[in-house]
């Protein structure tokens, strides 16, 4: 096992129970007791965790993987719900985009998508597509392509999702009006909506949304069923949710009847 994929193992354990112990992770992963002390150490160093007398616990409260360490996680799950979503997204739109490695695949299909390309430098300058966000990768990304017209939101940055949050942020969002909102959530309840871990985030997300004309949510199946901290929106706010296969046919019929489209890749 690399490196990176014993770091992504341990943040994941982190995150789950809270704590880690030394040798629970060294019997999990199959490594020795000495290279799980050594990754806890460097985790730590960079403030992803806690390190205590035999193991690891939580750095803060509102713990969330890094997003450099979460992007291996169900990748090919998560290029094709980007895929799907991007496709939802019509030339032209103003299209909204919160962070995570899910709403990044979907902006990275919407940088190559045929009919978008063709359409840069259309009749009278408009862009094949305005993208807001509040994602500071993101925007990183989508800014090279002269096709696309990007808007960043100000706001302070988080590094554990580089999501530019805050009253800054909000201010940029109050005075836009979206086609489209496309958003990355830690946890959608079948019943009451939306949530992310940090509270920040879930404000600066709900203003997005508030926006729009209509709401995307794209999340894995292991995000069906569950809640997080924060919440983000109602499920009455949700339109589309696209997810892949594993959504059970329960949870689908649930989120189906409760006026959501549920569309599966």
């Amino acid at each position: 096992m690399s490196r990176d994929a014993r770091w992504d193992a341990l943040l994941e354990l982190v995150g789950k129970h809270g704590r880690v112990e030394v040798e629970d992770a060294a019997t999990a992963l199959d490594v020795s007791a000495a290279t799980i002390r050594r990754d806890l150490d460097q985790l730590a160093e960079q403030q992803l965790l806690t390190r205590t007398r035999g193991g690891a616990v939580a750095h803060g409260v509102a713990y969330e993987l890094a997003l450099r360490y979460k992007k291996g996680r169900r990748a090919p799950e998560k290029r094709a719900i980007g895929r799907a979503a991007a496709e939802l997204i019509a030339p032209g739109d103003v299209v909204g985009l919160t962070g995570g490695t899910t709403v990044t695949e979907v902006a990275r299909a919407l940088a190559v998508r045929a009919d978008i390309v063709g359409e840069a430098g259309a009749a009278g300058g408009r862009p094949a597509l305005t993208v807001v966000t509040n994602a500071l990768n993101i925007a990183g990304e989508l800014t090279i392509r002269p096709q696309i017209k990007m808007v960043v939101t100000g706001g302070v940055a988080r590094p554990q999702s580089y999501e530019l949050t805050g009253p800054l942020a909000d201010a940029v969002l109050r005075d836009i009006a979206l086609d489209t909102a496309v958003l990355g959530v830690n946890a959608l309840d079948v019943v009451t909506g939306a949530y992310v871990h940090h509270e920040g985030e879930a404000g600066t997300n709900r203003l997005l949304a508030e926006r729009a004309r209509r709401v995307v949510v794209a999340a894995d199946s292991t995000k069906i069923g569950a809640r997080a901290f924060a919440r983000v929106c109602a499920l009455d706010r949700v339109d589309v949710l696209v997810t892949d296969a594993g959504i059970g046919d329960r949870a689908a019929e649930l989120l189906a009847e409760r006026g959501v489209e549920v569309v599966v890749v």
